[in-house]
């Protein structure tokens, strides 16, 4: 298939269009800057130059293209109402030139729009109220062209996509944690965050595109959740460090943002067992412990 992509730059991009490609895709890329596209040609891919924001590239990229992965997401996180705006009008110029063709039109949400507090699945309802509700929407107007003949999915990638040159919430934490003296986790520690492979994500992504029924909602989840606690521990043992437990207002004023904060007391097991048997997707890279032990997440210079 051809395949336009966007976000194919990003963090998880680039592992993604790897996996396309080595499966004998053709990838097109979307690239808004010369480093971009320079990224993209190197994994093999070719840079169709545009924005989020132009709805025009947008369609032509969807239109030259046998599938759709949209995995980009960008504004500014202190006004969600915007970035909702930006993905869903996204989401709508990417799927319209998809209408009656059975081509599938896959997007990326994220599993902190579920419910918390226990284990959810890919058929509960995600939480209005929650902490990335802002999502909510692009996962809706995606899930509306199943009714127009899109084969429309939304792959749910769990907070942590870990793996080299990780650069989200997990190095967040080593960050703090090599600046304050202390790897702290919230409260008791207990609460669960999923966690997944990048390269075991790629592989969902391409079986995703290559046969997810239309309306189909998939968790990239490999480990249901771990323990902040426990990430906390590993991350201390490795920088010789102690670990402490902080209170809901100290965590505030200690992690990098009052949200974050909050994303790191949150609660939020997921379960991916229906997305494993309906694709036969069998997650095997390294768990995210193990990862922290013997990848570069430790190793790699503060910044």
């Amino acid at each position: 298939m051809r395949i336009f992509v966007t976000g194919g730059s990003g963090q998880t991009g680039p592992a993604v269009v790897a996996e396309l490609i080595a499966a004998g895709h053709t990838v097109t890329g979307l690239a808004r800057s010369d480093a971009s596209a320079a990224r993209l040609e190197s994994l093999g891919a070719t840079p169709h130059r545009g924005s989020l924001d132009d709805h025009d590239s947008l369609r032509r990229g969807a239109e030259a293209s046998d599938g759709v992965l949209h995995m980009a997401y960008g504004g500014d996180f202190s006004d969600p109402d915007d970035m909702m705006r930006r993905d869903t009008n996204a989401i709508k110029a990417l799927g319209q030139p998809l209408e009656r063709s059975g081509k599938p039109l896959v997007i990326t949400s994220g599993t902190l729009v579920m419910p918390a507090g226990r284990e959810t699945t890919e058929e509960d309802e995600p939480d209005t109220a929650g902490l990335a509700a802002f999502r909510i929407a692009g996962e809706r107007a995606c899930l509306d062209f199943a009714a127009r003949g899109v084969r429309a999915c939304v792959v749910r990638l769990a907070p942590t996509v870990h793996g080299p040159e990780d650069h989200g919430f997990i190095p967040m934490l080593i960050i703090t944690a090599r600046k304050t003296g202390v790897s702290a986790y919230v409260g008791d520690g207990i609460n669960r965050w999923p966690a997944v492979h990048r390269l075991d994500a790629a592989r969902l992504f391409r079986l995703t595109l290559e046969k997810a029924p239309a309306g189909s909602v998939l968790h990239g989840v490999a480990e249901s959740g771990v323990t902040m606690k426990s990430i906390a521990q590993t991350i201390a043992r490795g920088l010789d460090l102690p670990t402490m437990s902080l209170t809901p207002d100290e965590a505030a004023g200690h992690y990098i943002s009052p949200f974050m904060a909050i994303a790191y007391a949150h609660d939020s097991p997921v379960s991916s067992a229906r997305t494993q048997e309906l694709l036969g997707w069998s997650p095997t890279h390294p768990a995210l412990l193990e990862d922290l032990e013997h990848g570069d997440y430790l190793t790699t210079p503060a910044s």
